[in-house]
């Protein structure tokens, strides 16, 4: 990821809805999509497979946006994002969270 925080495509619709596929299979949908410079990420549902948590994750980690399937395709693994800091909507914006994010992230 070389800007964990930024889109790496020019693409700037609206990504709500989206199935995310990780490396290994789908992971779940994009329940919220921002795009401030610097801080833009996805808020991931996983539905099911993470007992109905929710993940957020930088938006670097998106390597491809599928308009027809409607799919956003991240270079992280299930596992990687199943081992992410739990979503926190309330310190979405929070300095020492997105700090926190950032650095699990930047190992992969």
């Amino acid at each position: 990821m070389t800007d964990l925080w930024t889109f790496e495509t020019a693409e700037t619709m609206d990504l709500t809805g989206f199935d995310v596929e990780a490396a290994d299979g789908s992971i779940g949908k994009i329940d919220e999509a921002t795009y401030e410079t610097g801080a833009a990420c996805v808020v991931v549902d996983t539905g099911f497979w993470i007992f109905g948590k929710k993940r957020m994750i930088p938006a670097g980690a998106i390597t491809e946006i599928d308009l027809d399937q409607r799919t956003a395709r991240v270079n992280l693994t299930k596992d990687q994002i199943k081992s992410a800091p739990d979503y926190d909507e309330a310190l979405r914006d929070d300095v020492t969270y997105r700090d926190q994010v950032s650095d699990y992230y930047r190992t992969y």
